[in-house]
């Protein structure tokens, strides 16, 4: 979907197109360009451009003759003449004066390219495009293993099939040259196809496999980025990066193409501070130097068993280092230390509202705690006058004085009520019904008081009568 084709009228919008609202080109395409010729005016007697640009997979693109002048657009898909007869299936790039600037810089001239446009893709045409593209995995694989089996050191990173399946291109990764002229005569009998193997970089297969960066977006080499510059460790040094080869490499496994956006910048900047400075002499000793501030123009001093370091304007440190080669020595650098602003920290408040009510991420451990105290005693709530009974007296005894479980309001506290239990009744009292176990006990001593009542003849009663 082009950028011009969205829902919203005024151009592509985060919601509908990758780009995140910063739409450069004329489609959400990979590798696409930006028409910017688009909307001008031609003159009454302009002849278009008869070169078209078109875009096959990958970063390949080529230029073909458009001898019956169809009118093309970008992102349409045509039919064109394959490298070896046949056709293929590529999408329309680039049209018009841009293609006549495009063969300018790749140093192209028009009776070069000889291959033409035959025609729009038909639904015939798109079909067998599809259904090519669908083989492509499993003759990768099955061509990797025949590799393995020959025991070659190589990688077959890629397999492209031209549209009519007459022909498959392996692309393949190695540190030498390879012998495989065995394995294209086993790869023939079983794919039935004309072989290509063409050997490439490790820069140009992660931009054909494509992946993310740890920018966090598309690689550059996938979406846009078309010459490969070499990346140096200078590069790294000039921008005062660490050299730590994890964080300075790439997918592919090199230097990181993203090191020579800014290195000019920095290149420029570098100018106004000197260079191969190690130390000052002051007339308090050494001074070593610690960082430099490339863009504010600072550079951080100190001096020996001293941990704090002293910002000097760079202007400053070359007029020390002239005196020095006079052999003078400068001041006292804590007198002519620069104010560096530090940063305020500010306290920001977000104004939302939560909705869903997740933002704590205590909460299921403070939930899983509450239903742990609940379940170290399971038989609590089956027998809520458990520790009650443990505390009742015995029948015959005194009843105890409960302690009162609120502070009266008065000075000198009061005893709460005891309710006085019969061992003859078995009814409930004020902590509830009495267990079985009391029951028992109470009939027991009916039972001894019944002998010995027969055992003297006299009556005794039981106490509590």
């Amino acid at each position: 979907m082009g950028c011009g084709s969205c829902s919203t009228g005024g151009g592509c919008t985060p919601n509908g197109c990758k780009s995140n609202g910063s739409c450069g080109t004329g489609g959400c395409q990979t590798m696409e360009v930006h028409d910017w010729l688009a909307n001008l005016d031609m003159p009454s007697n302009y002849k278009p451009f008869q070169v078209t640009e078109i875009k096959f997979k990958g970063s390949r693109k080529e230029f073909f003759l458009n001898s019956d002048n169809i009118y093309l657009e970008i992102g349409e898909l045509v039919a064109v003449e394959g490298p070896t007869g046949g056709f293929d299936v590529g999408h329309v790039s680039l049209t018009g004066e841009l293609v006549r600037i495009q063969m300018k810089r790749r140093k192209t001239s028009l009776d070069q390219v000889t291959k033409k446009i035959y025609r729009k893709a038909s639904e015939a045409d798109v079909e067998k495009w599809n259904s090519a593209k669908e083989m492509e995995w499993e003759t990768m694989h099955k061509a990797r293993k025949m590799a393995l089996d020959l025991r070659l050191s190589m990688k077959i990173s890629d397999v492209d099939y031209q549209a009519d399946k007459t022909k498959a291109t392996f692309f393949y990764t190695a540190e030498g040259r390879v012998d495989f002229r065995e394995l294209i005569k086993k790869m023939a009998e079983n794919f039935r196809v004309r072989i290509e193997m063409r050997q490439i970089g490790m820069r140009q297969e992660a931009g054909r496999l494509g992946g993310i960066g740890s920018c966090g977006r598309e690689l550059c080499c996938s979406t846009w980025l078309t010459n490969f510059k070499t990346v140096s460790t200078a590069a790294a040094r000039y921008q005062n990066l660490s050299l730590n080869t994890l964080k300075l490499a790439g997918q592919c496994g090199k230097l990181k193409c993203c090191l020579n956006y800014e290195l000019d910048t920095y290149l420029d900047a570098l100018k106004d501070i000197p260079d191969r400075i190690e130390s000052l002499d002051t007339e308090i000793g050494y001074a070593r130097h610690q960082k430099t501030d490339i863009f504010k123009k600072i550079m951080w001093f100190s001096y020996p068993n001293d941990e704090n370091w002293i910002p000097i304007a760079a202007a400053r440190v070359k007029e020390i280092m002239a005196m020095n080669k006079a052999g003078k020595k400068a001041p006292n650098l804590k007198e002519e230390a620069i104010k560096v602003a530090t940063p305020l920290v500010v306290e920001k408040t977000f104004d939302y509202e939560n909705v869903v009510g997740q933002d704590s991420l205590t909460r299921l451990d403070e939930r899983k705690n509450k239903n742990n105290n609940q379940n170290r005693n399971p038989n609590q709530k089956a027998n809520p006058n458990r520790n009650q009974n443990r505390n009742r007296p015995a029948p015959g005894d005194k009843p105890l004085a409960q302690k009162p479980t609120q502070k009266p309001q008065s000075a000198k506290p009061q005893s709460a009520p005891v309710a006085k239990l019969n061992p003859n009744q078995e009814g409930t009292a004020e902590g509830g019904q009495l267990p079985e176990q009391n029951r028992n006990r109470n009939r027991n001593n009916r039972k001894k008081n019944n002998n010995r009542l027969n055992n003297n003849g006299s009556e005794i009663k039981p106490s509590g009568e």
